[in-house]
């Protein structure tokens, strides 16, 4: 089993999103769960296309973190846990 970090965006009309490990799968989106079903659909058929083409499936080497800044403290733990 394969795990890509996906990264999704709010745009002013719609979402965006995309996987840093996988270069050029991108999707987007009217809703939040719409552009989620579209990048997971973007990223097998991207993994399909390199087993086919006999390309090694890149390893996911992203990793994710969540700030959270309030006027006081910056919070910040790299897994992605939010401290209140």
């Amino acid at each position: 089993m394969n795990r890509f970090l996906v990264v999704i965006e709010k745009t002013k009309k719609n979402y965006s999103a995309y996987s840093p490990d996988l270069p050029g799968c991108v999707a987007t989106g009217r809703t939040r769960s719409e552009v989620e079903k579209n990048i997971y659909e973007a990223i097998e058929m991207h993994v399909e296309g390199l087993k086919e083409e006999k390309v090694s499936i890149p390893k996911s080497y992203s990793l994710q973190s969540i700030s959270q800044f309030n006027r006081t403290r910056l919070w910040w733990r790299p897994d992605s846990t939010i401290i209140e």
